[in-house]
């Protein structure tokens, strides 16, 4: 797959992409809207951040490239690229209980704190496309 020329975009099946850790320098797109929310992204080589209706979505260091995020109350599921291994944060329900799976491996439950914070850790490598879909139990 590809980084995001337009940082962030609605794709045919309803879902978004976003992200490009090939910019060298911080690059900000706001006011993106999708389903009546409005999305803000801010993208390059370091990090990868989104903020909904101006609340925190999801963040990683280093930049990643998200294809297909589909987000509802229970789950949340997208594919993530990038140049090397990523932390990736998801602000979900606080202090809930979630099942993670990435590439159909199930990688255990873990709980989010208290202010809704979900840290994954994920190996990835140019050209390589790690799906993850995140389930409360």
């Amino acid at each position: 797959m590809a980084v995001i020329e337009e940082l962030i975009r609605t794709e045919s099946d309803g879902t978004i992409s976003f992200g490009n850790y090939a910019l060298p320098t911080k690059t900000k797109k706001a006011d993106f809207e999708h389903d009546g929310d409005l999305y803000k992204i801010k993208t390059f080589h370091e990090i990868t951040k989104l903020e909904r209706n101006g609340l925190f979505v999801y963040e990683s260091v280093p930049g990643t490239v998200v294809h297909n995020l589909n987000v509802t109350d229970s789950r949340v599921a997208f594919s993530v690229e990038g140049k090397e291994d990523a932390m990736i944060t998801l602000e979900l329900e606080p202090e809930s209980e979630y099942k993670v799976v990435i590439n159909s491996t199930d990688a255990g439950s873990m709980k989010t704190n208290l202010g809704g914070k979900l840290p994954i850790s994920v190996e990835l490598g140019e050209g390589m496309l790690v799906h993850i879909q995140v389930e409360r139990i």
